[in-house]
């Protein structure tokens, strides 16, 4: 097991990689803790859960909602919950954006932590203190900043995810590698998915690799007021779609990459776009699709990114390098109508309802 701490504004996080579950109840009193996980992993893993005290949700992005705390909530009352009780998320993001969210809001404040149990949750859900649930179409819209207390990476509860939940993950994984690490980018050209699949050695290199690009920015603008606003790469889009159209998280994200990349053409002189195409397909991932820009557009325009009429859009200017520009709405509805124009619609994932 390796340890290493992460030093944000008000708290310390711990970072246990390469650990075991087991190893759980040396960071928190059992008879003063609650597990929160969801079906899915509590059926594949429910050994893991004896003796612990267990709230379990409904899987997957439609469950990330006000309905799913309050139910939460009424549990935690019913245990006896107090200002004494950790809070732990075991499974993938909705599972930790929410169990951060309840520990935030509990009581005014309980202690948390998270045990990540898929690529996307490892490489970026769980990290960067940011928890919280959807409000009808609009991705994260209530939430929290607020920091876990560790986080605790067991890589045996990925032997279990299918194929397409490895894929979703490394959507985040090329999207760190695009703005801010063109080394790790020219790894992932070398390499494909059957590489992290079978090599346990470089599947935890690549884990904590991320970890420590995400933390590194987080812990310099943990608010969002500067660089932690790269992060959104991809996302803009990518989150306007993604429940419109009830896209993964990871095809929503690789789709709203290639149209941050094509924008980045116009704006930022960004010119490697269809290396990060065949970086993204290489992996298995969705690179255009069909979507309707009116309905999209209602969307960004909730979007917490975008100040009176403008967005804050995250660009290119090289691979490894990201820059933050002010785009007008008006101006953005162009540039994506010239973006599906000259790819003339085809799509990967052809969103439709």
């Amino acid at each position: 097991m390796k340890k290493t701490q992460v030093q944000f504004s008000g708290k310390t996080t711990n970072y246990y990689f390469d650990a075991d579950f087991a190893y759980l109840g040396k960071l928190v009193d059992k008879d003063h803790s609650v597990l929160i996980t969801d079906d899915h992993v509590f059926a594949g893993q429910q050994k893991k859960f004896g003796g612990w005290n267990t709230i379990v949700i409904h899987a997957g992005e439609e469950f990330k909602v006000q309905a799913t705390v309050d139910s939460i909530i009424e549990q935690l009352i019913e245990m006896g919950a107090d200002r004494q009780t950790t809070l732990v998320g075991v499974g993938g993001g909705v599972v930790t954006d929410i169990t951060g969210y309840v520990a935030a809001i509990y009581m005014r404040g309980l202690a948390f932590g998270f045990v990540p149990t898929s690529i996307l949750a490892m490489v970026d859900a769980s990290i960067g203190g940011k928890n919280g649930i959807d409000v009808g179409l609009y991705k994260n819209m209530v939430g929290t900043i607020r920091q876990p207390a560790f986080l605790l990476y067991d890589y045996s509860l990925l032997k279990s995810l299918p194929k397409e939940e490895w894929v979703n993950g490394f959507a985040e994984v090329i999207k760190h590698a695009v703005i801010r690490d063109a080394a790790l980018f020219r790894e992932l050209e070398k390499n494909r998915l059957t590489t992290y699949l079978k090599d346990k050695a470089a599947l935890g290199r690549l884990i904590s690799r991320n970890a420590a690009i995400k933390s590194a920015i987080v812990a310099k603008d943990e608010f969002e007021k500067g660089d932690r606003r790269l992060l959104n790469f991809g996302h803009t889009l990518g989150h306007a779609i993604e429940n419109l159209y009830e896209l993964s998280h990871g095809q929503a994200v690789s789709i709203g990459v290639v149209a941050a990349c094509m924008i980045s053409e116009e704006l930022s002189g960004f010119r490697e776009t269809d290396r990060v195409i065949a970086a993204l397909k290489r992996y298995g991932l969705p690179t255009m699709a069909e979507f309707d820009i009116k309905e999209v557009l209602n969307v960004l325009r909730k979007d917490k990114k975008k100040v009176k009429d403008t967005m804050n859009y995250v660009l290119l200017k090289k691979i490894g390098q990201g820059l933050v520009k002010p785009v007008p709405i008006s101006e953005l509805e162009k540039l994506l109508q010239s973006i599906l124009a000259a790819r003339g619609g085809p799509s990967a994932t052809k969103t439709a309802r």
